[in-house]
Formats: C-alpha cells, structure tokens, sequence
C-alpha cells in the first residue's frame, strides 16, 4: 500500500520565479521554432505524407501551449479569490476554450458527504455553475457506458487502498458534446489512517486526443499509400520485365546476312519517381525476312500503363507478322488504343526494314523521329504524317521509305532521352565505334543523368556490311 498522504500537510508553495521564468521562455522559443517548422510542411489535403507531418506539427504545438500555461500557472500560483459581490474579470464564457479553461478540481468529503468544484470543473463538464456539484455517487451519470467501470475501478482503490488515481474516461455535457477527461487525485487520510476526503485535478484534453487520433490517422494512411506505391511499383516492374525484349545488350537476330542489322537498346528509369512509366522499344525478325522496330511511350505510370503497353506490343507485333505495313499498322494501333476502357495517349514509331534492298519504311504517331547517322554526321528523318494515338478515332498515318547505306546507323528514341539535337551531337563519336552496344553505350554516357526526369528508351540499329 503506498504511503498515507496527511491531512494536515502545509500547503504546497510555488517555486521561484527565475528558474519557472526560464523554462516559460525556452518554451516559447520552441512555440515559435515549431510553428516556423508548420508553416513549411506541404499543406495538400491529397497528400498523406503532408497531412501526416502537419498534424504532428499541430499536436506538439498544443501540448507546448499546455506547457507554457501550466509553467505560467506554477510560477503564479493559484488565483486570488474573489471578494464577495466582485464581478470576475472576464465571464466564464469568454474563457471557456481558453486553456486554463481546460483544467479543473475537485474535493469530496467522505465525512460530511459534500462536494467542492472549481468553476473551470463545472465549464469542463457543461454544468450549470449554480448548482451543486455532484457527489462521487453521482458523478457517474455523466460517464459513458463503456466509461464507468474504469471510473468506479480508480475511485474504489483510492477511497479503500489509498491509490493514486490517473486514468481517462469520457464525459456527455448536458448538450449532447462528448469530452474526454484526464482525472489525477489522491486521498486524504486521517491520523489514523482513515479516508476523510478524495481531491481530484481534472483536465479537458478532448481536443489534445483528436490531435493524436489525427496523428495516427495521418500516419495509417501514409502507411497504405506508401504500401499501394510498393505494389503498384512490383507489378508494374513484373509488367514492363514481360513487356519488354528478354535480351539485353546487343541482340543477334535469328537470321544474319549481307546487310542485316546489327541491334542495341536500353531502358532508362527516371529518378524522380519510383513508378514505372510506358516506355518500350522492340525487334522482331518477320517471316519474310524483314525485320521489325519500334520504340513508343504511352503517358502515365504504373501497372496500368503497362499492362496497357503490353496490349499494344502485342497487337503490333501480330499485324506486323501479318504483313501489315507501318501506316495500317498505326491506324489500327490507333483504333485499339481509343477502344480500351482506360483511356491513354501515346506516341510510337514504327520501321519495317528488307534487308535485300536496304530499305527502310516507316511510319510515326506524336513521336520523336528516326535520326541517321552516316558518314560522322547526322539528320533527322522527315516526318509522315501522324498524330498522337488515341488521339482522334478517325486518324491517317503517312508512310515513309529511306534507303540505307552500309555502316548507317538508325537511331531510334522516346522524347524523354534527350533533344534530337544533342544526340546528333554525337555523331563524330558514334562514326568510331564499332559496335551498335558501344553506341548505345555511349548515348547512355551522354544522356543518362541520374537526375532524369522520365524515363526513356534507346535502340540503335546499324547496318552490317
């Protein structure tokens, strides 16, 4: 049993100013550093993260506000009492959400059965302040349900074991307003070491358990998205892994003779998001010898863009095995992506090349165009027509043909590379290597900052001699 508290104890004496004075400035000079620190958090209510830091942020600002008024209360002491007659300074209501307003005691005599409130206690509970304050056999009624046995627990053992009391229950104000209360107090024994009277302090921290519950909110929801992003992120790699060629580096196709195609490609991921965008090149060698290219980005991110991506590489790779030339090709390409129930815009250019005559036809949608490099220099290849898939229902590609030369290299890329410019830039240094691997290489030395912004594609095709 803890040690009986003296009913005759002195009055507890607040302490000195100075060391009190020093501990209300630190806290203020931490108010302000946390409020500066508020003000700078993202405020965007669709952002889980920002939500989650404001409400911390408005969590310890409120316990420091506690903190400031309870140190200024300590070094004050307790408040005169008011003459008889004299009119307070400022009325109940005007101070009912102040903080001191928040925190409230109590003291009932076993002996005498009566009760003593403090008029903070009657606003906390909503109670008239002229009537008389409930006993401790009455105090119950304001307690919900679920609330009272715990009340009832802590009031026994400090009346009958000399327990402290510290718990929490929920309180139901006359007007309906649900409140939670915070309840410290002690018994006072005699000299014998009866109970004579229990004192309570109770304190109002409804609005302190919203800013936690928001907290935790904030916190679970932060949680699930990142969670969502994780998984969204795993499929949408699994995706672009089954949507994209299996060989990396410099691909053999099946097939090799005089002038067929020396082949390279890379993927390169954007650092600024963790989401996996639409980006996908491709090389098929066709029945009749020709050979396939295509490089294309459908805008968004995620396991739908992908998954989307991979409808359409399907459906180029079976029109082209067909025979499908690329300006049918992309007209259909085009009437598919307008058909899905996910609606999506994208851009592609495809290349159909016949080793025997070294020619190239090709048609584009929205896309950055083909760039040759013969000789050490560089062009852009004229465009068709095209515009942008799913653009328009209705829409006509044109068609292009370019004759190759040996040693030509075609260059094939989605817009988030690099400027054609810059690439074209590389063509003294492109014209020595040997390889089309060394050229891919080379144009991820020159463009593949870390910093990337979107992801992007690279295939270079060169012609062998």
């Amino acid at each position: 049993m803890p040690p009986h508290v003296s009913a005759d104890r002195p009055a507890a004496q607040p302490p000195g100013r100075g060391p009190v004075d020093a501990l209300i400035t630190q806290t203020r000079r931490l108010k302000g550093d946390m409020d500066a620190v508020r003000q700078d958090t993202r405020s965007d209510a669709a952002d889980p993260q920002g939500r989650w830091q404001r409400a911390l942020c408005d969590l310890a600002l409120h316990q420091l506000d506690d903190l400031d008024t309870h140190l200024a209360q300590l070094r004050d002491g307790p408040p005169p009492v008011p003459a008889a007659g004299t009119a307070p300074a400022a009325p109940v209501a005007a101070r009912r959400e102040s903080l001191l307003s928040r925190v409230g005691s109590a003291e009932w005599n076993l002996l005498t059965d009566e009760a003593v409130w403090s008029e903070e206690l009657y606003g906390i509970l909503g109670r008239d302040p002229t009537a008389p304050p409930l006993t401790l056999d009455e105090l119950p009624a304001l307690v919900l349900d679920e609330d009272r046995p715990k009340l009832t627990a802590m009031v026994t053992d400090c009346l009958i074991d000399a327990r402290p009391i510290d718990g929490e229950f929920r309180v139901v104000r006359p007007d309906g307003e649900q409140r939670t209360v915070h309840m410290m107090g002690e018994p006072v024994l005699d000299a014998e070491g009866g109970t004579t009277s229990m004192w309570a302090v109770l304190r109002d921290v409804s609005q302190l358990r919203r800013s936690q519950h928001a907290v935790r909110e904030s916190r679970d929801s932060l949680q699930r998205q990142r969670h969502l992003a994780q998984t969204e992120h795993r499929l949408a790699v699994e995706f672009q892994e089954a949507v994209l060629p299996p060989w990396r580096g410099s691909p053999r196709l099946p097939h090799q003779g005089p002038h067929s195609l020396d082949l390279a490609a890379h993927y390169l991921p954007a650092a600024t998001t963790s989401r996996i965008g639409g980006d996908w090149y491709d090389a098929l060698e066709l029945a009749d010898g020709q050979t396939l290219l295509s490089v294309g980005d459908l805008t968004g991110h995620g396991p739908t863009v992908t998954s989307t991506t991979a409808m359409l590489l399907g459906a180029l790779r079976g029109m082209a095995m067909a025979g499908t030339h690329p300006a049918q090709l992309m007209s259909w390409l085009n009437q598919l992506l307008d058909a899905t129930v996910q609606p999506a815009l994208g851009s592609a250019v495809c290349c159909r090349y016949r080793p025997d005559s070294r020619t190239l036809m090709w048609a584009q949608a929205g896309h950055p165009v083909p760039l040759l490099f013969r000789d050490g220099t560089g062009r852009r290849l004229d465009a068709p027509q095209g515009v942008l898939l799913g653009a328009t229902a209705r829409a006509a590609y044109g068609q292009a043909e370019e004759t190759l030369e040996e040693g030509d290299l075609l260059l094939l890329h989605t817009d988030g590379l690099a400027p054609a410019d810059r690439l074209l830039g590389l063509a003294p240094r492109l014209d020595r290597a040997r390889t089309a691997q060394e050229c891919v290489r080379m144009v991820v030395e020159e463009c593949g900052e870390s910093e990337r912004a979107d992801d992007a594609c690279v295939l270079v095709a060169r012609v062998t001699r």
